[in-house]
């Protein structure tokens, strides 16, 4: 033990917990959409996609920063706001596997549009942030990975207080706990899932800044988002705080794996790590740590 590097654990264990909150951010978008109207919304990644691209498209066009990510916005709003109408309406109190096959449907078409108006070529995102290590009491962390969790904890922050405090985010609250006792009270279903998923577009837009700039723009992006469904599983897929716990541990957990028992496998693990973990999480609690617990009728 005394040959034991605690300072190189500590750094792989902060390194995964930064790249943890990264994917808590992803996993938040499929939490939004679920509560509200139980869909497991599989074009998330696609918004994902489609939010970087048009911004870095945007700001290759002289447009800055401030504003590129205002018109961006305002363009995943629409995208959130014609889904609910033209897709997730119509289909209101159909099966779940309708819903998430329509939602499937739909990742393919906002990737196609995506690659109709902006073209299929790589983007190169600059947010300013160099990746480069900073020596925190002998543990080196990424200055991005750092940015990146106060980003990402930052807007976690801001939807809880959006979600707690105001009237909007009250009536989304009531939705998610009882869609038809809200309806007795006068509150506008159709309102509030639209601006669940204009929140939802939001969210798509950070996420995307970040891992774009981590990655790069390109088609490949959406993949991102099947690491958010070990995150869900662990989690709960109808809780924030779930959300944000199961993604610490995901990230935590594959970074470890990686480097201490990558080594008997070949290496890699990390890729497909997580997925064993949710695999043996099913097994034991399929609610998740902070989901509704299903109930059984005999």
């Amino acid at each position: 033990m005394a040959d034991f590097d605690w300072l190189f654990v500590m750094e792989v264990l902060v390194g995964g917990l930064l790249s943890g909150v990264m994917y808590s951010l992803v996993a938040i978008g499929f939490v939004l959409i679920y509560k509200t109207s139980g869909v497991l919304n599989f074009a998330q990644g696609a918004m994902l996609l489609f939010a970087a691209l048009t911004f870095v498209s945007v700001t290759e066009r002289g447009i800055s920063f401030p504003l590129a990510f205002a018109i961006t916005f305002a363009i995943m709003v629409v995208i959130g706001i014609a889904v609910e109408r033209t897709v997730l309406r119509p289909l209101t109190n159909k099966p779940p596997i309708t819903l998430f096959m329509a939602t499937l449907g739909l990742s393919y078409i906002i990737e196609g549009a995506a690659q109709l108006i902006w073209g299929t070529q790589v983007h190169g995102l600059d947010l300013g942030i160099e990746d480069v290590p900073f020596d925190v009491g002998g543990v080196y962390i990424s200055q991005f990975d750092i940015f990146a969790a106060v980003v990402a904890a930052s807007m976690v922050l801001l939807l809880s207080v959006f979600f707690r405090y105001t009237r909007i985010g009250l009536g989304f609250r009531a939705v998610a706990d009882d869609q038809f006792a809200a309806l007795a009270v006068g509150l506008r279903l159709p309102w509030i899932w639209a601006t669940v998923w204009a929140t939802a577009g939001l969210v798509a837009l950070v996420a995307g800044l970040l891992w774009g700039a981590r990655v790069g723009v390109q088609f490949s992006l959406p993949l991102i988002v099947l690491k958010a469904l070990p995150v869900l599983v662990l989690g709960g897929f109808d809780s924030i705080l779930g959300a944000i716990l199961g993604g610490l541990l995901i990230g935590a957990s594959e970074k470890l794996a990686e480097v201490y028992i990558g080594g008997y496998f070949g290496g890699g693990i990390e890729g497909w790590f997580a997925y064993v973990i949710a695999l043996a999480f099913l097994l034991v609690r399929p609610s998740g740590l902070f989901g509704q617990k299903l109930l059984e009728r005999v």
